[in-house]
């Protein structure tokens, strides 16, 4: 007599993983599958990346588990576009006043790249760049393909969320993650970035590692490990990636919240001073990802035109192109304070003594920014578009009593008065200034 043959069961493979087993490539799929039409139920999902969290994956297990991932939605092949130039992105791990993807992509535009950016939205107490551009009345994050590829033939960049087109098992993967702390496991950060890009259809990546106090990674070495299994999960699906490791141990930008980071990085487009750690980040991966895809024939060629594209306006006007095409104001970079949202109490927050800032709790920002309103604690919150941090110092900033350490943006007296606790405990000050850790690391290929 035949036995029957056996079902498979989403718990089984859980178990297993849990139990420390390799998962083949098809229990990957099915899993995968699971996640994308909702057969799979809330609390597997959240027992899946537990078990991942715990138990890690094989290099094999995580690039089976990223090409399901890329394989649940829609794949875009720009091959019959007929694009004059490369297709090229970048993609942060995420930290705090991390702007870098709003200013990069546009410079990239207006150097001859075509830019399909797709993005992500806060995670954990880090920033997520779909948040920010949803604080533009009217911006479409989630279009129809047709108005994705639209926007990107007329401005040459479009930045947007995965919706539910693009690797759909992600996005609800992603918002499980952000609520059961298996945000910071590397399997599933790999697959969650390198899926939406995979699907974009992309000729050349460059991957932004942040480690510090303020990163998901917050250990050097784990930010390499997480850098080298990217390029190296990238190679195996046939993408050109490279990898820079940037500290997060201060906030980048001098701002920290939605609309308050894109005024920040209006003001960077239009040319006018930026911060010097913010702008040599920016520069050092639009350099990589121009000279990997073939769009600049020296690192000296790549600097040149991403500086100019802000000199001469060109990445401000991209910018503005993808704005109005995506269905925002047309008028935005000219009147950003008619449509950006401001919040009903701004209160500085003054430092205690004289001295320099020696240390700076960057983790603790962005939680503060979440407890305003401006970050999630549950799947699919709404956030508040304009609350927030600005005028942040930095480390090794000079200070004296009463002098501003950050500006607090509220919707309320309450809220601000915690805030404003909270971001005091975060700083320290000191009799000397203390060194600054490296800003950026270049990470090789290791296999």
């Amino acid at each position: 007599m035949t036995a029957a043959p056996t079902t498979w069961l989403p718990q089984e493979a859980i178990r297993r993983k849990r139990d420390g087993e390799t998962l083949g490539a098809d229990d990957l799929r099915a899993l995968v599958r699971g996640m994308a039409d909702g057969s799979l139920a809330d609390a597997q999902v959240a027992a899946l990346a537990m078990a991942v969290y715990f138990r890690g994956m094989t290099s094999a297990e995580c690039a089976g588990l990223t090409l399901a991932m890329r394989d649940s939605g829609e794949i875009f092949d720009w091959r019959n576009e007929s694009l004059p130039g490369p297709v090229l992105d970048k993609h942060s791990t995420g930290g705090i006043g991390d702007l870098v993807s709003l200013a990069l992509a546009p410079m990239l535009a207006a150097c001859g790249a075509w830019v399909p950016m797709i993005a992500g939205r806060g995670l954990a107490h880090t920033g997520g760049t779909v948040d920010k551009l949803e604080a533009i009345p009217g911006y479409c994050s989630q279009p129809e393909p047709e108005l994705l590829r639209r926007t990107l033939r007329e401005a040459g960049v479009a930045i947007i969320g995965p919706g539910e087109r693009i690797a759909p098992a992600d996005r609800r993967l992603y918002a499980i993650r952000d609520v059961t702390a298996t945000v910071d496991c590397i399997p599933l950060i790999v697959a969650s970035i390198l899926s939406k890009k995979l699907a974009a259809g992309l000729d050349a990546l460059v991957l932004d590692v942040k480690t510090g106090n303020g990163a998901v990674m917050t250990d050097p070495d784990r930010g390499r490990e997480l850098a080298t299994r990217m390029i190296d999960t990238a190679a195996e699906a046939g993408l050109r990636a490279c990898a820079l490791l940037t500290d997060m141990s201060e906030p980048l930008a001098r701002s920290a919240g939605n609309a308050l980071e894109v005024q920040e990085t209006l003001s960077m487009l239009r040319g006018e001073p930026a911060d010097a750690r913010l702008m040599e980040v920016t520069l050092a991966l639009g350099i990589e990802v121009m000279v990997r895809g073939g769009l600049a024939a020296s690192a000296d060629a790549a600097r040149a035109a991403l500086v100019n594209s802000l000199a001469s306006g060109a990445a401000a006007e991209r910018f503005a192109r993808m704005v109005a095409c995506l269905g925002g104001p047309v008028d935005f970079m000219e009147r950003p304070d008619r449509y950006l949202a401001t919040a009903p109490v701004i209160v500085d927050l003054p430092a205690s003594r004289d001295g320099f800032v020696t240390a700076i709790d960057t983790r603790a920002l962005g939680f503060v920014v979440v407890a305003l309103g401006g970050g999630r604690t549950a799947p699919g919150q709404a956030v508040d578009p304009a609350v927030g941090l600005d005028r942040l110092a930095s480390l090794t900033q000079p200070m004296r009593a009463g002098m501003p350490l950050a500006r607090v943006h509220a919707a309320s007296v309450d809220a601000a008065r915690r805030a404003a606790l909270a971001v005091t405990r975060a700083y320290t000050i000191g009799e000397a200034p203390s060194a600054r850790p490296q800003l950026i690391e270049r990470i090789e290929r290791m296999t």
